[in-house]
């Protein structure tokens, strides 16, 4: 394997906004933090020409010396997911979900690029997961005996994979990993918090623009893993009436607590507060352990109205956390000024320039 670059850009491919945290290594351990960067965009692309336009302004706001990039996708199409098998060759089951799909995941797999792998953790709580990026895992032993394996399954269709690599061909942009957005959020959790993440229940909700993501974790183990149907988009459609309300001007008044605004923010978030309880009474179910906080990501993260109204809702305390805890930060002094409203959105990139240094 050729070695890793000592510097990577790690993009975030969002449905609203797309998203690059510039990373450079200090030792195996440290890292600095040498720009960010986000670009509104559409939610689909027409072409890789239209992706590469704006992946190559991206870089520009970065600074524009990428040796190497780790992408990461958000995008509904994609799959992931849990599953329980025998203890299986990786490249025998990836071909079984591949032509099998429909019998191992209820879902037809023909036209996704799959990656499926175990990831060993010490069932006493010790030290945890390998290649998380590829799954997320735990083997049951029983009496010293494996009799299952858990594997995280990951996919994306075919053709968003061939347009992202041509968009980065078309700007001559080292494309070196390709990673799902969840498994790159649970990476940069891991880095910048590993006493929790080692030794703590915990769930991260990601809030997308058209999805969010719910990650139980446990000991270093992915427990669970679901997407709800509600993002930033559903809550602006609500505070907006329909585009009757300018959505700047929503979004100014819940960052300012207007009172009509919250309870409108409120409502909304029922639902999605909902699905979460739903996925916490799964896992405590299941387990003989609860979850005490919850840690928040995303932009609707950065108005104190949804953190509350989600604490409310679920009756536990939910706060945002910094992908970049554990990092150095070497920034522009304007840059700098922005980074408090901005780091809440950068979990998923981060993640995906931590697994290149990792991998």
């Amino acid at each position: 394997m050729a070695k890793r670059a000592d510097s990577v850009v790690g993009i975030d491919l969002g449905k609203h906004v797309l998203k690059g945290v510039a990373l450079r290594r200090r030792s195996d351990s440290r890292f600095i933090l040498t720009n960010f960067a986000s670009r509104p965009v559409p939610e689909e692309f027409d072409s890789a020409e239209d992706l590469s336009r704006e992946l190559k302004q991206l870089l520009c706001d970065l600074g524009g010396s990428a040796k190497a990039c780790a992408f990461a996708v958000s995008d509904p199409s994609t799959i992931l997911r849990i599953i329980e098998q025998p203890d299986t060759p990786v490249d025998l089951l990836r071909n079984a979900l591949r032509f099998n799909g429909l019998a191992v995941l209820n879902q037809e797999c023909k036209d996704f690029v799959l990656d499926v792998a175990p990831v060993a953790s010490q069932v006493d709580g010790g030290s945890i997961m390998e290649n998380p990026s590829a799954a997320g895992s735990k083997r049951a032993v029983q009496s010293g005996v494996v009799t299952q394996t858990k594997y995280l399954v990951g996919g994306m269709l075919r053709s968003q994979v061939k347009q992202i690599v041509a968009a980065a061909n078309k700007i001559r942009l080292s494309a070196e990993m390709l990673q799902l957005a969840p498994v790159c959020s649970f990476n940069a959790f891991e880095f910048a918090y590993p006493e929790i993440f080692a030794n703590d229940a915990f769930l991260l909700l990601d809030t997308g623009h058209l999805q969010s993501t719910v990650l139980i974790g446990s000991r270093s183990e992915l427990v669970l893993v679901r997407s709800i149907d509600y993002g930033g988009k559903a809550l602006m459609q609500a505070l907006t009436a329909e585009d009757a309300l300018d959505a700047d001007a929503a979004w100014l008044m819940i960052q300012q607590g207007d009172e009509g605004m919250t309870e409108i923010c409120r409502g909304s978030l029922a639902r999605l507060g909902t699905e979460v309880r739903n996925s916490i009474g799964f896992f405590e179910g299941q387990r003989e352990e609860g979850i005490n906080r919850i840690f928040v990501s995303g932009g609707l993260a950065r108005a104190e109205a949804v953190l509350q109204a989600l604490s409310d809702e679920l009756s536990l305390p939910c706060e945002i956390w910094d992908p970049l805890e554990t990092c150095e930060v070497a920034l522009p002094a304007a840059k700098r000024q922005t980074l408090p409203n901005e780091f809440v959105s950068l979990n998923v990139a981060c993640g995906a320039a931590f697994e290149y240094f990792k991998t």
